[in-house]
């Protein structure tokens, strides 16, 4: 059983990779545990809820659903959430519990951290995307209309339990889609990750219990190495937004209605991919590879209808843009990423063109 230490400042927790992981929750408890709100999707519930209800027996708990949605992770639902733990006696001895994917994982999250000014959380991924990403790491928050994730604050969770088993209700599409975050990170950390996706994708779209916990865990190493390292995204944690520049974009300007995260991650890639490679800073096989692995795990929905112009302009409205200086994080082989904030304007727009025009 893969379990990692993810060790910040303000805590440091465990993140269990283990087929049947939600039985594992009593153990995480705190010891003196006010109320018990369960933050997750109706969905969700339908199809896993009777999981968790297992592994808190006796313990009794309140179930508060949301309705997940890139576009629904705003600031008024987590004020509904917060209003209905206070209305239900919620008070500092509370516990959040985020189960759902990673729009549930960020949500939930900030209305721990934010709720009574701050109260603990464990977090229960149940999308492949989640268990690799979001639920890892701390970062919590919401959209704005303005961009993706623009609100949001620290908070570490007490734990975080990847049950696999729960992915094989996942639809293919976000089956698909969680993958991209697997492939960054090979991209941006480990080699074998990124040969292993490559060489396996048959294996990986069949969901090959020995192969999928192989790239889990990996990717959760990975994670938890760097949130560990750099908690706070001064440094080394920026690698890990590989991609996200570009997607974040994406998302925000088709208003988070067209692509999934991964989706826009994959199409982010691509962008700093070609921004590398016209750079100079990436060799043509290892282009040639990221591009072939990225159109493998496809296709994305088309970016039809798409410009350049807008989407140049919401990088500026990205969280990781500091005094207009956008913060790209870019190839240099596979395994290997910089972080640059020099590019010229022209560079990002071929790269931008590039990308949609592969992508219609």
């Amino acid at each position: 059983m893969p379990r990692f230490s993810v060790a910040t400042p303000q805590r440091t927790y465990t993140a269990v990779v283990e087929r049947g992981a939600i039985a594992r929750l009593p153990e995480f408890l705190p010891a003196k545990c006010g109320r018990i709100f369960v933050v997750t999707e109706r969905g969700v519930w339908d199809l896993h809820g009777a999981r968790l209800r297992a592994a808190l027996s006796p313990t009794p708990f309140e179930t508060l659903f949301f309705a997940g949605g890139e576009e629904n992770k705003r600031l008024a639902h987590v004020e509904t959430l917060a209003e209905q733990m206070a209305e239900l006696g919620g008070d500092r001895s509370s516990l959040v519990i985020a189960f759902g994917g990673g729009i549930v994982t960020d949500l939930g999250g900030f209305v721990a951290a934010i709720f009574m000014r701050g109260i603990p959380v464990i977090q229960i991924p149940t999308t492949l995307l989640a268990q690799v990403d979001a639920a890892v790491g701390g970062k919590t928050g919401g959209n704005l209309v303005a961009g993706k994730n623009l609100f949001g604050a620290f908070h570490q969770p007490l734990a975080v339990l990847i049950d696999s088993e729960v992915l094989a209700t996942l639809p293919v599409r976000e089956y698909r889609a969680g993958h991209y975050e697997n492939i960054k990170h090979g991209i941006i950390a480990a080699a074998p990750l990124f040969r292993l996706m490559e060489q396996q994708r048959e294996a990986v779209f069949a969901q090959d219990p020995a192969i999928l916990e192989q790239i889990v865990a990996e990717s959760v190493r990975i994670k938890a190495e760097v949130v560990s390292a750099d908690e706070r995204e001064s440094g080394l944690r920026r690698i890990l937004n590989f991609g996200h520049t570009f997607g974040h974009a994406l998302e925000a300007e088709t208003k988070y209605t067209r692509f999934l995260h991964g989706e826009g991650v994959s199409w982010g890639m691509r962008a700093a991919t070609h921004l590398a490679r016209a750079l100079n800073m990436l060799s043509d096989a290892d282009t040639e590879s990221i591009l072939g692995v990225l159109n493998a795990y496809g296709p994305i929905p088309s970016v039809a209808g798409l410009s350049t112009q807008p989407l140049q302009a919401r990088l500026l409205k990205d969280k990781k843009t500091v005094q207009s200086r956008i913060h790209f994080v870019l190839p240099v082989k596979i395994g290997e990423v910089v972080v640059r904030a020099d590019i010229d304007e022209n560079a990002v727009c071929g790269a931008i063109e590039r990308a949609l025009a592969e992508c219609q």
